[in-house]
């Protein structure tokens, strides 16, 4: 075990609640660091987040300190400006605060910390100040995922679909740039760590003299572990994200496109939940069609998980590993994937859950699983038991051992 060293991590939004893939990883690394470190949070804060503001919060009592910044606007103009008078990615400018880097070298000239951890690309921008600030500070760029490879994807993705030639044109310029600052982001890092061994194989391809560590996703398993008589809403089919994420509004366009006609045809009562914030206005129409339901943000997505009969990951595009598979998983959950939702984590198609790469596949295999409940049971219990290795207490540690490398 590595001796304590002082810790500022900085995240691009409030890691409490605990609600969504970027706050689900970040606040269990700071609890699992905080067991052995002291560790001061510095995070950009949405207005529309749901806050605890009282002193005795997890955060609070796991963080030495927290302070927090207002996410920064971007007008419409902005952006586009950005866009066509500069070479950088759109990621670059999305938390450019100057409130947050005055912030951030405050925090350096009145304490020295040994590590300054950034969670995801998004903040790397502040890589230069923390150098100018604090020279002696080592710096952890731990990137939730590979962002050019992930812009890469949505591009052939959209490049399929003639009204999507728009945004594939965005998404050709992005990744170009992107590919630039994310090289520039792991050079500048003294060490890299990402979410699975496709993203580590991903950076390298950028900086292959670049060492990165590989650090999973993880969750607290026991949470999704609900009592059998309970009240749940029930759900044939269940999705969960943050609904304006592209690859999740991608899947889920797809899904009800592509898949769902195929199982109501077989199963005219058949439902599916959509349980996520903010739904981008391309999933309008989903509101309208018979079966579904889109719940946008709710308290806790654990209750619709121990209500639902299969989980779905219908995804087309992304990077990283999806926490939304680990948490159906911790739950019991029969899930039925496509491949690229299942990447970067070791499982085994029909002994931890089933993939299937078609529309036909896809349906099939929902429609298998809803006639036969002792499959779905068998999958959900060899899911729980997958799910293990990805608690956060068997997972954190991984950092100590970032550390040590000096």
């Amino acid at each position: 075990m590595t001796a304590a060293q002082s810790i500022l991590i900085l995240t691009p939004q409030l890691p409490y609640p605990p609600h969504q893939g970027a706050s689900l990883r970040n606040f269990y690394i700071i609890k699992g660091l905080a067991q052995q470190h002291p560790v001061t949070l510095l995070s950009f804060v949405d207005p529309e987040q749901p806050q605890d503001s009282d002193a005795q919060s997890p955060l609070a009592q796991l963080c030495a300190q927290v302070y927090t910044v207002p996410v920064p606007a971007r007008p419409f103009g902005r952006r586009l400006r950005q866009l066509l008078l500069t070479a950088q990615p759109d990621m670059a400018f999305r938390l450019a605060s100057p409130l947050f880097a005055t912030r951030l070298r405050e925090l350096l000239h009145q304490q020295q910390f040994d590590i300054v951890q950034i969670e995801g690309l998004e903040l790397a921008r502040y890589i230069p100040a923390i150098r100018q600030s604090s020279p002696r500070s080592r710096i952890l760029f731990d990137n939730h995922n590979a962002e050019t490879a992930l812009q890469r994807r949505a591009f052939l993705t959209d490049l399929r679909q003639p009204a999507r030639w728009g945004a594939a044109l965005y998404s050709a310029i992005q990744t170009a740039r992107l590919r630039r600052f994310e090289t520039w982001a792991c050079r500048q890092a003294d060490r890299v760590a990402a979410v699975s061994e496709a993203d580590r194989d991903a950076l390298q391809a950028l900086v292959p003299s670049q060492s990165v560590a590989v650090i999973p996703n993880c969750i607290d398993v026991s949470e999704y572990q609900m009592p059998p008589d309970g009240l749940y809403p029930t759900f044939d089919l269940l999705f969960s994200g943050k609904m304006d994420y592209r690859p999740n509004v991608d899947a889920m366009l797809w899904f009800v496109e592509q898949i769902w006609p195929r199982i109501r045809e077989a199963r005219p009562q058949a439902t599916l939940a959509i349980v996520g914030q903010k739904p981008h206005p391309r999933l309008e129409p989903l509101y309208h069609m018979p079966g579904i339901t889109m719940t946008g943000w709710v308290e806790s997505v654990q209750p619709y998980l121990a209500g639902a009969s299969v989980y779905i990951m219908p995804f087309r595009m992304g990077s990283g590993t999806r926490l939304k598979l680990i948490e159906a998983m911790a739950a019991a959950k029969a899930i039925v994937s496509t491949p690229m939702g299942a990447e970067g984590f070791p499982v085994i198609h029909n002994e931890h859950l089933m993939l299937a790469a078609t529309p036909n596949e896809f349906a099939t295999a929902v429609l298998t699983l809803l006639t036969q409940p002792p499959r779905r049971q068998k999958l959900g219990a060899s899911a729980r038991h997958f799910a293990q290795q990805y608690d956060w207490r068997q997972v954190v540690q991984r950092f100590e051992t970032v550390y040590e490398q000096g």
